[in-house]
């Protein structure tokens, strides 16, 4: 189960699915009312329950501060282009075979209930207000009802906050979280991993969340004690 909440920090919660989608896992995915405009102002994707598979597809697919092809390189950008639309094609492969998307405000829907099996969930990226909601308990909706049932099965739940500094009732939400079994991992990207675009460093956050939930995944140069090591060309 994926919950995507209205924090700013859509790329994460694609960067996340991507991975999940890759390991061939399925995903329920649920987007909060806010996290569709949030969606709409980052990436200019309007998302519609009804018709998701499209504005879902496109969501995962969109570059992260891509090049933009001049004329000097007409031939690689027409094979990166054609890379591209491979990529696309096999994501939308994807979202088909194993994406069930919930309205936010459908309570009835399997998610709601500790009967339905699930390997767990991650909440990412998740708001003060969604982190607060899920921390008291008030399943105010179908993202916070999922994580509640997450937490009352005993599977595991990562919770991904990205917005700072945090007040004090926020750092009391986390904690209680923590101490109800939550991994709370911060939106914090490590630079050691030899990131060098943005997209590595959105890569590298995602990377420890699918650690988090154990996802097996290849979205960053693990720590291996050589110093400099990530700055090398990789094998």
């Amino acid at each position: 189960m994926v919950g995507v909440s209205g924090a700013s920090g859509t790329p994460y919660a694609a960067a996340v699915l991507r991975g999940l989608l890759a390991a061939e896992l399925p995903v329920d995915l649920v987007l909060s009312r806010a996290a569709r405009l949030t969606l709409l102002d980052e990436t200019g994707i309007a998302w519609h329950d009804a018709d998701w598979s499209r504005p879902l597809a496109a969501w995962l697919s969109a570059p992260l501060g891509g090049n933009v092809a001049d004329s000097a390189a007409d031939s690689a950008a027409d094979s990166a282009t054609d890379d591209a639309e491979d990529s696309s094609s096999a994501l939308a492969d994807a979202v088909a075979a194993l994406v069930a998307v919930h309205a936010s405000g459908n309570l009835a829907a399997p998610t709601s209930s500790g009967s339905y099996p699930t390997r767990g969930m991650i909440v990412v990226p998740a708001s003060t207000a969604c982190l607060a909601g899920i921390a008291l308990g008030l399943s105010k909706d179908l993202l916070q009802r999922s994580a509640d049932v997450t937490l009352k099965e005993g599977r595991r739940l990562v919770v991904v906050p990205r917005e700072m500094p945090y007040t004090a009732a926020t750092l009391r939400h986390m904690l209680a979280l923590h101490d109800a079994g939550t991994v709370v991992a911060a939106a914090s990207p490590g630079f050691y991993a030899g990131a060098r675009t943005a997209a590595d460093l959105v890569d590298f956050v995602a990377g420890r969340v699918l650690d988090a939930a154990g996802v097996p995944h290849t979205l960053f140069r693990r720590w291996t004690g050589e110093l400099g090591g990530a700055r090398r060309p990789p094998h």
